[in-house]
Parts: C-alpha cells; structure tokens; sequence
C-alpha cells in the first residue's frame, strides 16, 4: 500500500482542503506555516487525504489545559519540560485513516506502516530545511494504547534514533485505558501507561 501513497509537506493552499482538526484556529495553521514552512506531513491515497502527521516547534512552556484531551499534551512535557536546542520541532498528532474533520478513521489504513512512513518523511523534510532537531511524546508499547492516543511507542523512535530524555507514568492515561477497558485492571502501569520525552538531533 504505502507504493501507492503520496506523502509531502502541508502548505498554505491546503488549508480548506485537508482535516486541521487539532491544528488550531486557521490564523494560527497560516502563521505556522509562514514560520515553519510547513504544519503537517500529508498523505493522499490518489486524491483523497488519508493520514497527517502534525508538529510545531518546540516550546518548553506548552501545557495542556485538559491533559490527554486536548492536542497540546504532545507539545507538554510538564513543568520538567528540558531545553532543547533552538529550532527544535515538536511532533503532535499522528491522524492515520483520517478521510474528513470527523473523528471517525477508516481501518483499512491501519498497521500499513504509514504512522513511521510520515514520521520518517518529517524527519527528512526537518533535516534538509536546517531545524536542529525533532522532539516527541513516545506511548506506552501496549498497541491498543499507542492506537487508543494517536502516537507511536518508544520503540519506534528509538529505531529512527531519538535519544530519551525522561520516562514517567502518566496516570490520567492509565485511568482513561483502565476505564475504557481497553487494558485490564490488573496491568502494570510501566506496560501501559509509561509515556517517555525524545529528541533526535540533526
């Protein structure tokens, strides 16, 4: 499958056009990508749009009013937040399946390899267009977690060479997980709800 899709950096005129759920208000995307060159890693099965990978730069004072529940926790990495070299990019949400602004996600898309494609994609674009570096919030390894928050585990980043800078449970997750059933009761916070900061400089 991945043969067939087209993968390339979100610009301007594709605001109106692609899902910016998540991405903030239309100001905000313009002005990120007048300043960043770009807000997303696309990705087009033909014409329709599949999958986008977000990021913005990195900032150290980013906190997420509502934790889990709002996109700014990929960009919070709490009071302990390091400081990272300048023009640092920061990896937010990975949207894989997603055809329009609902939050519904087309399956057919999933476990094709196509989070790690535009996460390797992003750091290709990041490296040529001279940022220092990208930064993440790595998930738990348990698969039904990592696809329950949208991201990708520690695992994943560590093949593509990101070094950890912290790890730590985060119990809201694992309240959510253990709420929702998508993990047992009984599971190890460290399996299920361990989140970890990474950063791969260029």
């Amino acid at each position: 499958m991945l043969n067939r899709l087209k993968f390339r950096p979100m610009n301007k005129n594709d605001v109106g056009s692609v899902p910016v759920n998540c991405q903030g208000t239309e100001l905000e995307i313009y002005s990120r990508i007048k300043k960043l060159g770009s807000a997303a890693i696309l990705v087009f099965d033909e014409t329709q749009h599949i999958a986008q990978l977000q990021f913005r730069l990195y900032d150290p004072q980013t906190r997420s009013p509502k934790g889990l529940w709002d996109p700014l926790y990929w960009g919070d990495f709490n009071p302990n937040a390091p400081n990272l070299r300048s023009g640092t990019l920061s990896i937010y949400c990975y949207h894989v399946g997603q055809l329009d602004e609902t939050d519904a996600r087309d399956i057919k898309y999933h476990g094709k390899g196509i989070g790690k494609a535009m996460l390797e994609h992003l750091l290709l674009w990041a490296k040529k267009y001279g940022f220092s570096g990208v930064a993440a919030k790595a998930t738990p390894e348990s698969r039904a977690v990592m696809g329950f928050m949208g991201g990708q585990p520690l695992s994943v980043y560590e093949h593509f060479g990101f070094k950890v800078l912290r790890s730590a449970i985060d119990y809201q997750l694992l309240n959510v997980v253990q709420e929702k059933g998508i993990v047992s009761k009984d599971s190890k916070p460290k399996d299920v709800a361990s989140v970890s900061q990474c950063v791969i400089y260029f």
